[in-house]
């Protein structure tokens, strides 16, 4: 049965209107979460534990220790940010060359069927709880490479970055894969077409068309995939261990800014204390790094299109 002019006008106003307000909510909600994180870390900055603001603020960046919950109270933010920028890079050793190969080949070389086989696959491994990549970095990957490893001399620790890193590069892989493929499919068919009428084939049109012309959408993709490495919790949590270290070598263990929020989330610390207020403080680094990490890729992303 037909809707009159009048219900249907009353529906679009219902639809807009609860849209609307579900927009708004998620907006207030961040907001929110921000101010609160923000207030919370201003709090630790002002404590007299941490030496008053702004000395509290230079500690924070400079000293090279990071004990908020010792005796001695060190507050360098330098061995978390080691550590969580490690496992980004290991992750993204991984996840770059193996996306780019994937999507490539995805929206450009594979058959149809080929490509409903693939996907997937690749939505399984984005919908596998992080926790489950966690145990298996620890109880399988970690045995593995100490055994190889064994055979150059090299002793890797139970708890290391190399073993959490290589399995986060892979369970970021979907989701910049699919990203990537999305800015190849948005190269206008044109310019394929006149790269084959000049005689090249597939694979070159690839590599000096569809790659150049998309660009700026695959380093968007590849720095939201960083940006997710980054604030990823259950993986680094279980297998790179507990222990703030400053150093380059992924065979030790190491803390990521994640892994000591769970730590500290998790014991008996009292609310408002300074131990407890040393989480927001990591948070909002955390915060502001992500935050520029996207505002890059959402710059870029704008530009895939200006072939």
């Amino acid at each position: 049965m037909a809707l009159s002019v009048g219900v249907k006008r009353k529906l679009d106003f219902f639809f807009y209107s609860f849209f609307l307000f579900m927009g708004l909510i998620t907006i207030v909600v961040t907001v929110l979460i921000v101010l609160v994180l923000l207030l919370d870390a201003i709090k630790f900055f002002l404590h007299e534990e941490a030496g008053g603001f702004p000395n509290s603020l230079i500690r924070f960046l400079t000293e090279k220790e990071w004990t908020p919950t010792f005796a001695t109270k060190n507050i360098g933010i330098l061995p978390l940010l080691n550590g969580t920028f490690m496992i980004a890079f290991i992750s993204s050793i991984i996840s770059i060359p193996l996306g780019l190969f994937i999507a490539g080949y995805l929206s450009e070389f594979a058959s149809f069927k080929t490509r409903e086989f693939i996907k997937p696959w690749l939505d399984f491994m984005e919908a596998v709880p992080t926790v489950v990549y966690g145990y298996f970095a620890l109880l399988v990957v970690t045995p593995v490479l100490q055994k190889i490893l064994s055979v150059f001399g090299l002793e890797l620790e139970g708890m290391n970055a190399l073993s959490p890193g290589i399995v986060l590069g892979f369970m970021i892989l979907p989701f910049t894969a699919s990203m990537v493929e999305d800015a190849f499919k948005s190269v206008p068919a044109y310019l394929r077409e006149a790269s084959y009428s000049l005689g090249a084939n597939k694979v070159t049109t690839f590599f000096k068309v569809v790659l150049p012309a998309a660009k700026s959408g695959v380093l968007a993709a590849y720095l939201l995939g960083v940006s997710r490495a980054l604030g990823e919790t259950m993986v680094v949590a279980v297998a790179a261990g507990m222990y703030p270290n400053l150093t380059l070598n992924p065979l030790e263990p190491i803390q990521t800014i994640t892994g000591y929020i769970v730590q500290v989330a998790l014991g008996d610390l009292p609310f408002n204390s300074f131990e407890y207020l040393s989480i927001f403080a990591a948070g909002i680094a955390l915060f502001v790094i992500t935050l520029i990490f996207n505002l890059l890729a959402v710059y870029l992303k704008s530009k895939v299109k200006g072939y």
